[in-house]
C-alpha cells in the first residue's frame, strides 16, 4: 500500500467541481499516480508502468475503479417502451438479470453513447454509460413522450475485477454463487453488509466481472476487503488498459466514436434492428444509411515505426496519394504482439485489408498497413470462458 490519501492528495489540484468516486481515497492509498476526467468524474489512469498494468491484467487480475460508468435508472410502467425508443437494438428478449451492449442514437443515426443495459426488474433498467450526458438526453426525450417513466442517477458505483484469475478471486470473496453468473448476466449479492450487483461484464476483453456498489458510503470498505482477500491470489490495483482494449478493438467514446459516427461505420450494425415494429430515435436515418451505404469505415492498422512510447493524444491524418482519407483514433504499442496497433476511420472506398497508407505523426509520414480486427482473440473467447 502506498502513502495515505491525505498525504497523497496534496500532490494533486483536485477541485470540488469534478466528482470523486466512493473508491477515490482507496485508489490513492494503493498507488494511483494520475487521473483523467470522464463523465465529470476523476478516473485513475496510472498506477505506475502501463505495460506492467497490461501484463497484470492478461496474466493475473486487476481491480479498477470505473465509477465513471455512471448509471441512468429507468423505472415505471413504460420503462421497457422508453428504453426501446432510445436504442436501435431489439431488447424484447432481454430478461431480468441480463445485460446487453446497446447503442443510443440521435435523429441522424449518430451514436450518442454505447452503454451496457442491465434489466434489474421487470420495469426497472440501468444504463451503464460511456462518456456523455445521457441522463440529460433521456430527460429531454421523456418530456413530450407521454410515457410513464421515472429517471434518475442512482447511488451506484462499479468496480472492475478483470483477468484470467478473476473467477478464482471472485469465488474466494463471494462464494460458489459466482459460477452461476453467465456471460452478460448478473446477480444480486450482499457482502460485508454491503448491497451489490455483480455482472459478468467488463471493459478489458478478458474474463472479468463488474461489482456495482449500491451504497456509496461503503466504497473504501469494499475496495479494502476485496484487495485484502484478492492480493494473495495475484490481484493488483490497476486501471483500464488502453493496450488491451485496442488489441480487442473495443471502442472508446469521444476517441473512436461520437455523435458524428453511425453504427454502420464502426462495425456495430449487429446492434441495429430495422425490422422490429417498435419505433426508435434515428430509425429513418439508419434505414437510409443502410440502403445507401456508409461513407466511412472503421479499420485496424499496423504502424511501421519504432514502438510508440505513449498512446496518441491527438488524431493523426491518414494519407493516400497525398490526399487525407481519414484519421487514426487510437494507437498504442502492444508488447505482446510486438507491433504498433491502431484503430482508425477512413473513407469506405479505401478500406481493404492489405491496403497501405501513410500516417502524419508530427512532421513525419509513417507507413502503415490495414489488417483485420480485432488484433487479438478475434472470437472473444477469453471474455466468454
Amino acid at each position: 500500500m502506498k502513502n495515505t490519501s491525505k498525504e497523497n492528495i496534496k500532490n494533486y489540484g483536485f477541485g470540488t467541481q469534478i466528482r470523486r468516486s466512493p473508491f477515490f481515497h482507496s485508489t490513492l492509498n494503493w498507488g494511483a499516480r494520475d487521473f483523467s476526467v470522464y463523465n465529470h468524474m476523476y478516473i485513475p489512469r496510472d498506477f505506475g508502468n502501463p505495460e506492467q498494468n497490461f501484463w497484470n491484467l492478461v496474466n493475473d487480475a486487476i481491480l479498477c475503479d470505473v465509477s465513471v460508468e455512471r448509471q441512468v435508472e429507468i423505472k415505471g410502467p413504460d420503462a421497457t417502451k422508453f428504453v426501446q425508443y432510445l436504442t436501435p437494438r431489439d431488447i424484447s428478449k432481454c430478461d431480468v438479470g441480463q445485460c446487453k451492449y446497446i447503442l443510443l442514437t440521435d435523429n441522424n443515426g449518430g451514436i450518442l453513447n454505447d452503454p451496457v443495459l442491465l434489466r434489474i426488474e421487470e420495469n426497472h433498467y440501468w444504463l451503464s454509460l460511456a462518456d456523455s450526458d445521457i441522463l440529460l438526453w433521456a430527460k429531454g426525450v421523456l418530456i413530450n413522450s407521454g410515457m410513464d417513466v421515472q429517471l434518475c442517477e442512482p447511488d451506484v458505483s462499479p468496480l472492475q475485477l478483470q483477468g484470467p484469475k478473476s473467477r478464482e478471486i471472485m469465488k474466494k470473496i463471494f462464494g460458489e454463487q459466482i459460477d452461476e453468473i453467465g456471460y452478460y448476466r448478473f446477480k444480486k449479492f450482499k457482502k460485508f453488509g454491503i448491497p451489490l450487483i455483480i455482472s459478468r461484464t467488463g471493459w478489458s476483453s478478458e474474463l472479468g466481472y463488474e461489482i456495482f456498489l449500491c451504497d456509496g458510503s461503503k466504497g473504501s470498505m469494499l475496495w479494502e476487503e476485496i484487495m485484502k482477500i484478492g492480493a494473495p491470489l495475484g490481484l493488483k490495483p490497476g486501471h483500464t488498459s488502453t493496450i488491451r482494449r485496442v488489441e480487442g478493438a473495443m471502442l472508446s467514446y469521444h476517441a473512436d466514436i461520437n455523435s458524428n459516427n453511425n453504427p454502420y461505420e464502426v462495425g456495430l450494425e449487429r446492434l441495429v434492428d430495422l425490422d422490429k415494429d417498435d419505433d426508435f430515435i434515428g430509425k429513418l436515418a439508419l434505414t437510409n444509411i443502410k440502403k445507401n451505404g456508409a461513407k466511412n469505415k472503421q479499420i485496424g492498422l499496423v504502424i511501421e515505426c519504432d514502438p510508440l512510447q505513449n498512446p496518441n493524444n491527438e488524431f493523426w491524418d491518414i494519407i493516400n496519394n497525398n490526399k487525407k482519407i481519414g484519421k487514426v483514433t487510437s494507437a498504442v504499442y502492444s508488447p505482446r504482439l510486438e507491433k504498433n496497433i491502431a484503430l482508425a476511420i477512413i473513407e469506405s472506398k479505401y478500406a481493404k485489408v492489405g491496403s497501405r497508407f501513410k500516417i502524419g505523426i508530427n512532421d513525419a509520414f509513417i507507413n502503415c498497413e490495414q489488417v483485420s480486427l480485432p488484433f487479438y482473440d478475434p472470437k472473444k473467447s477469453l471474455a466468454k470462458q
